[in-house]
């Protein structure tokens, strides 16, 4: 077997038995690594080297999370929730609760689309405008797994189709740079108008799943019990209405996290300039900013300590060498046939990101292999996006290490009644996964 495969499948198998998913990728890492015939020592320094790569990514989540908890101080996430609480309260009829449904699901596609987009804050908006919102889905019966698929559908479709935002970052930065890297040597490239072209049919296959998990799958209602829960931000004094200067301050906020974010490159500074132009806003008290920022970090502590340790569990598996490996042993299997190199390459997408976590990270690995082995087979340039773009995109909606999952996990979870492994990754990897593969198959053999 190979290592990735088998690194992969042990993290995947502890994490579904509940074990510590940071637990999880370390076992898995030494496995693999052990498997693959690396030293215990080497294992341990290429797991520590890689824990750096992961850093930029926790300190972006956590200065995104305190601009987001800053940006709760307007009362956005309030008037939202408390908003929907009345629509519910005053349409109790179940047709009119069957609407109030469908605009949730439309209003949190859009902000998840927004998130990386329009109000470049990511997967912390989650954890400010969920919780609020649970006893609107309590009240409704309403399954918290479809709201997992409804926000994961937002956060991985925008950056797939969307050349904006985290979109540009993906499409344009990392799919089209790495395949003309890829491909400078063989006389091949792409240009970036291509790129959101080439992932429409898989981006449909993702709508197609998350129809079918409203449609179908957990239609049916399921019951919650009304816990209370008070998040760190309630604990300030009551919001006060905001002044228009403010409003002016808060939208400049916005649109400079934005720009910033776009022109350098890094949600870091970006969310800085945010969280500096809100501070200055009003809309905390200078004394706060201190306790505002250590509660968005602490909001996402979390997620960033799995994304770290992710970074290293990608480190340990790059050194095996038995990425090129995995790619080869399906190239045997498959022989002489476009259809199931296809199929094949998928796959192995699949498999890599399942266990890094992150289709902006696996990319950049599999583009180097895939470019040539497309060529190899007749693929046309648009199909050969597809099939990179959709093989990097794949598990990151259903790998347990994900901003993907961990996000909405982050925001259902906070009254212990949501899984994060049975009622968030597998719900996405089971709706999403599947249709990216069948719909990424489908753009590789038309395109």
């Amino acid at each position: 077997m190979n290592a990735i495969v088998l690194a992969v499948g042990i993290m995947v198998t502890l994490s579904m038995l509940r074990v510590s998913v940071v637990l999880a990728l370390i076992l898995s890492a030494i496995i693999g690594g052990v498997y693959a015939g690396m030293p215990v020592a080497s294992i341990v320094e290429e797991f520590n080297d890689g824990l750096g790569s992961g850093a930029p990514i926790a300190l972006a989540l956590a200065t995104l999370g305190a601009f987001a908890v800053a940006l709760s101080r307007a009362g956005i996430a309030t008037y939202i929730s408390s908003r929907m609480l009345n629509l519910v309260g005053s349409h109790d009829s179940p047709r009119n609760i069957e609407k109030t449904k469908w605009g949730i699901y439309l209003l949190l596609v859009l902000i998840s689309v927004a998130s990386g987009t329009i109000v470049p804050v990511h997967i912390a908006f989650i954890p400010l405008l969920i919780p609020p919102m649970l006893l609107v889905f309590n009240k409704m019966e309403l399954d918290r797994r479809i709201i997992a698929c409804v926000i994961c559908f937002g956060i991985v479709a925008k950056y797939m189709v969307f050349p904006v935002g985290y979109g540009a970052i993906y499409l344009n930065d990392i799919l089209v740079y790495s395949i003309n890297e890829a491909g400078g040597d063989l006389g091949f490239s792409i240009t970036r108008d291509m790129a959101p072209q080439a992932m429409i049919i898989p981006v449909v296959g993702m709508l197609v799943g998350l129809l079918v998990a409203i449609l179908f799958t957990y239609r049916k209602k399921r019951a919650y019990s009304d816990t209370p829960i008070k998040a760190e931000e309630e604990k300030e004094e009551k919001e006060k209405p905001l002044q228009p200067l403010q409003k002016i301050l808060i939208l400049a906020a916005i649109v400079s996290t934005l720009v910033v974010q776009v022109v350098t490159g890094s949600m870091v500074f970006g969310g800085m300039v945010g969280f500096s132009i809100l501070a200055l806003s009003g809309v905390m008290k200078w004394s706060e900013q201190d306790t505002i920022f250590d509660n968005g970090m602490r909001m996402m502590a979390m997620v960033g300590f799995i994304m770290v340790a992710a970074a290293g569990f990608a480190a340990v598996m790059r050194a095996t060498g038995e990425v090129p490996l995995l790619v080869q042993q399906a190239v045997e299997l498959i022989g002489d046939s476009r259809a199931l190199a296809a199929l094949s390459m998928l796959l192995v997408g699949l498999i890599i990101t399942m266990g890094i976590g992150s289709s902006f990270s696996t990319v950049p690995i599999i583009a180097a292999i895939f470019v040539p082995l497309g060529l190899e087979y007749g693929f046309s340039a648009m199909a050969i996006i597809a099939l990179i773009g959709t093989a990097g995109a794949l598990g990151d909606a259903g790998s347990p290490v994900s901003d993907s999952t961990l996000g909405p996990t982050a925001g259902l979870n906070v009254d212990r009644q949501h899984d994060h492994i049975w009622d968030t990754v597998v719900p996405t990897f089971i709706h999403f996964n599947i249709p990216l593969i069948i719909f990424g198959w489908i753009a590789a053999m038309v395109l």
